[in-house]
């Protein structure tokens, strides 16, 4: 099953091979908070207590049909993971590491929404909830299907860096392995305005 991917202004579209999942969380932790506030786009992005939902999968199950020059990346850090946005109107679309050999892309469901088919339709239940300690309010820790989950995803990274499929990534440049726009790394200082932010 194809899930659609776009970006809230339409500029950028694709599709997301739903069925490869890794699995469907919200995260509460304090960076990505921060990237929600970098963009403006805190009330869209975050929940009421603070967690941004994320689908786990491999780059490789991400297509980009239209408006990929559109793609923005930047960083929290020098050395935190790469987190891409639509530079036209701010909407998240993931998060990545810096190493593309390591597989992995953690969607932000604002990029999935919208799209005249549920999340959980495409992708399954809301079972994981990640660094609650960070979060806004009371909020239940899953940690049994948080561990079940994050082992999927290491399979899935490992399987990709056997078979060389890693390097089928749209984020990264083929060849050369840089990603496909040069990430803007904040100071600390800007860094730390982002978490004063109320």
């Amino acid at each position: 099953m194809n899930h659609p991917l776009r970006c809230l202004c339409g500029t950028i579209q694709g599709r997301v091979d739903a069925e490869h999942s890794a699995s469907r969380a919200v995260c509460y932790c304090r960076d990505c908070q921060a990237f929600a506030r970098f963009l403006g786009r805190q009330d869209e992005i975050l929940n009421g207590q603070g967690g941004t939902e994320i689908i786990a999968t491999l780059p490789r199950f991400v297509h980009f049909a239209e408006g990929k020059d559109n793609l923005a990346c930047m960083s929290l850090g020098e050395k935190g993971l790469l987190r891409w946005y639509a530079a036209c109107c701010r909407t998240p679309i993931g998060n990545t590491p810096r190493d593309r050999k390591i597989s992995y892309v953690g969607l932000v469901s604002t990029c999935l929404a919208g799209a005249g088919t549920s999340l959980e339709e495409s992708f399954g239940p809301l079972k994981i909830a990640l660094n609650t300690n960070s979060a806004r309010g009371k909020v239940e820790s899953t940690s049994a299907a948080a561990f079940f989950g994050i082992l999927k995803i290491v399979k899935n990274v490992s399987g990709a860096r056997l078979s060389g499929r890693y390097k089928d990534n749209p984020f990264f440049n083929p060849v050369a392995g840089r990603p496909i726009k040069e990430p803007r790394s904040l100071t600390p200082a800007e860094r730390e305005a982002l978490d004063d932010i109320a």
